[in-house]
């Protein structure tokens, strides 16, 4: 989501803060994801009431309550166009979706193509587990060959799918990859995402304490690197693509391929070029007695 609401005033953490416990597993990475989210909206000076802050069912999802401002916990799968829908009828919102890999590249992966594809001004954060945790620890759409999860005990025989690479197939024109125990290089990342004009996405590496035991902390600790930090070119997508392949020896995280022209869906609608107000302005009632009688 482009910084429509980014102003000069001062905003703290204290005004996200939330009287409700955080009930993820010990060591989950959401604890540092939900704290990196928090940094990188006070330091774009984005305050609650300037964001919409979009919740899918899962592991995710339990952070909805844990975070002031205006909150969405939607339907499994169903973010995505639950928060494209809030981004063009407010403009002036920052809106930011999160999800996990299965809601995403399970139930929703539809969404997820038709998001990048119309390029809805919003950001998109995917909790990537590589399993189903709040369900006890299925296999998903980007576990592992050969992981056995409680589903499949004798491991995954699919192939799994590579976000990034899926991603920048579709034309996304803005793809990032960070880890959750980098709270830094996460907050660095959210920022630029929620200022790029277009559909951000960004895919966090996320370990599972409690059900996946095939990438924990010190898995990811041995094998990220900062691709932003050497000569790699954002801008390039063929280079985006050889750069973002590797998922198991040395792993590149940061921005990782960003269009500097990139023009959100609302900017192209034709209908509302010469608009000068909100879809949200120009909501209107009428009387639909006429229709409602006829079902007494």
């Amino acid at each position: 989501m482009s910084c429509n609401t980014c102003t000069t005033k001062t905003v703290s953490l204290a005004e996200y803060a939330s009287p409700n416990a955080l009930t993820w597993c010990p060591g989950c990475g959401n604890f540092g994801i939900q704290v990196a989210l928090k940094q990188a909206l006070v330091a774009n000076g984005i305050t609650p009431h300037q964001a919409m802050l979009c919740f899918d069912i899962g592991c995710n999802g339990n952070g909805s309550d844990k975070i002031d401002g205006y909150r969405f916990h939607g339907l499994h799968g169903r973010i995505l166009p639950l928060a494209a829908g809030i981004s063009c009828a407010n403009t002036q919102l920052t809106v930011v979706a999160e999800a996990g890999d299965g809601a995403t590249f399970g139930e929703g992966v539809n969404h997820f193509v038709h998001s990048i594809r119309a390029n809805f001004d919003m950001t998109f954060i995917c909790h990537n587990n590589e399993n189903y945790g709040l369900t006890k620890g299925q296999a998903s759409a980007t576990t592992r060959e050969d992981v056995p999860m409680n589903s499949s005990p004798d491991g995954v025989s699919s192939t799994p799918i590579h976000p990034q690479r899926f991603a920048l197939a579709l034309g996304a024109t803005f793809t990032a990859r960070i880890f959750s125990g980098d709270i830094l290089g996460m907050n660095r990342v959210f920022q630029a995402a929620i200022k790029h004009k277009g559909f951000a996405f960004v895919e966090v590496l996320q370990n599972c304490p409690t059900y996946n035991k095939a990438t924990p902390h010190e898995w990811y600790q041995k094998r990220v690197y900062n691709v932003n930090d050497t000569d790699h070119d954002v801008s390039n997508r063929a280079a985006a693509l050889a750069v973002s392949d590797d998922v198991n020896e040395k792993i590149a995280t940061g921005i990782i391929y960003q269009d500097p022209n990139s023009v959100p869906f609302m900017s192209r609608d034709m209908v509302r070029k010469d608009a000068q107000t909100e879809l949200i302005n120009e909501v209107s009632h009428y009387d639909i007695t006429q229709f409602t009688s006829r079902m007494r």
